[in-house]
């Protein structure tokens, strides 16, 4: 077994200890946190980011926010997005970024007007400084990123190991969530989301990074497991993350999470020659096979409830009369304020206040889209365009980034069902604009 192969096998065990240790004495993922924030500065500035450390940096802080909130190791809500821009503004002061990335900063610089517009519009009895904070630090932190990842080169194998950071604190996690509630059967009783499987957190934003977690180690199964050992634990985990990501009983991160896998394997599948497309196709069947039992085994340890969860109805089997669960209430009156307000927008922050005097529903958006289109108006709209259109573009001149769409897909689907709470779709997004390339084999000489 290769020395990296081991160097990951000690690693995972240490973080699913750690997951253990944080359910057992919560306060130390304080010191994880700090030890997270100090590595990662020291880890950028001791190599120079010569090797893109900034982004192994990133995404381990993205994979470690969930773990962060749940256990009080986070300082702030927004303390994975800080730890995100800290760690790739350190990789741009030592490895620059492109110049084509002028379209982020215009993107950036579009924000800037409803920020404005809301100091002077939100109500003097909100805390002005944490409304615009919680809904612009998400666009920003994205906009950072896609300035550090732009057009950057990075080669195929570095790409997986930004992976393999992503898996890491994942199984700090799912460690995390076994302990906190060993068994599903005991707390399920009906078809809604459920905070006891979601280890007492929010079960929507769980279920994002569990769906993550899915493909992650999907990815690392298929692209990074070399023997037979690696592709026990990495299939292992599809598993163990598909069933728990299932029994949060929200469905929206389990859905997302497939589409990524699927949209992967079509792509491998295309770009395969005659000899690999048969593996493919394997690859495809064993994947099905696996997620029937998952669902098959879910579908028992809920009772049936889970299959009812996912047809819409209640627990007696009769349909729900909203399919996304009231969000359609929220984006309905966040589409009116974007007609009443076309050019600026409400304001960012504006539109939970007018919801709440127009309709009596006082909840934050789930739809990031709609809500940028009512506090950001027509710029909201080109804002939209540039984050729609330019992965695509890139992907469609350059098709080596095999995760570009897969990663670009959980960002589109992500925001539209959990908005941008978490950091993890504006940084997962940044990484469908990198440029990968395959690395040369060396040349010996003599």
């Amino acid at each position: 077994m290769k020395k990296e192969e081991v160097a990951y096998l000690y690693l995972v065990a240490l973080h699913a200890f750690l997951g253990f240790v944080f359910f057992l004495l919560p306060f130390l993922s304080k010191v994880y946190g700090i030890a997270i924030l100090l590595f990662g500065i020291y880890y950028i500035v001791q190599s120079k980011n010569r090797n893109n450390e900034a982004l192994l940096m990133a995404a381990y802080a993205i994979s470690a926010e969930i773990i962060l909130r749940m256990t009080g190791g986070a300082f702030v809500n927004e303390y994975g997005k800080y730890l995100v821009m800290l760690f790739l503004f350190l990789g741009m002061l030592y490895a620059g970024f492109s110049r084509s990335a002028l379209v982020y900063w215009l993107f950036l610089f579009f924000l800037v007007p409803s920020v404005v517009l809301s100091t002077i519009t939100l109500d003097i009895t909100t805390d002005v400084k944490k409304a615009i904070v919680f809904n612009i630090s998400g666009p920003v932190c994205l906009g950072i990123a896609a300035i550090y990842c732009f057009k950057r080169q990075i080669s195929f194998q570095r790409l997986v190991a930004v992976v393999t950071a992503f898996s890491l604190p994942l199984l700090c996690l799912i460690t995390y969530l076994y302990l906190y509630n060993p068994s599903v059967q005991d707390v399920v009783t009906g078809t809604q989301s459920n905070f006891e499987t979601s280890g007492g957190f929010g079960p929507n934003q769980v279920s994002t990074i569990l769906g993550f977690g899915i493909f992650i180690f999907f990815v690392q199964l298929l692209l990074n497991s070399s023997n037979a050992l690696l592709q026990l634990i990495n299939g292992s985990l599809v598993l163990v993350f598909a069933f728990r990501g299932l029994v949060t009983f929200s469905r929206g991160g389990v859905y997302t999470g497939v589409a990524m896998i699927l949209l992967l394997v079509v792509i491998l599948y295309f770009q395969a020659n005659f000899q690999t497309k048969p593996k493919i196709a394997g690859i495809i069947l064993l994947s099905f096979l696996g997620m029937l039992a998952v669902w098959t085994y879910s579908s028992i340890q809920t009772s049936g409830l889970l299959n009812k969860r996912y047809a819409n109805q209640d627990a007696s089997g009769r349909e729900k009369k909203s399919i996304l669960t009231g969000r359609e209430y929220l984006i309905e009156t966040e589409l009116k304020m974007f007609f009443e307000n076309p050019v600026l927008g409400v304001g960012v922050g504006k539109n939970k206040e007018l919801r709440q005097s127009l309709t009596g529903i006082e909840a934050a958006s789930h739809n990031e889209m709609t809500r940028m289109l009512a506090e950001h108006g027509a710029l909201g709209v080109v804002c939209l365009l540039i984050l729609l259109l330019t992965p695509l573009y890139l992907f469609a001149i350059d098709r080596q980034n095999l995760l570009a769409l897969s990663f670009y897909i959980f960002w589109l689907l992500t925001i539209n069902h959990a908005a941008m709470r978490l950091a993890a779709p504006a940084f997962v997004y940044a990484l469908s604009l990198l440029k990968v390339h395959r690395e040369a084999p060396a040349v010996h000489r003599k």
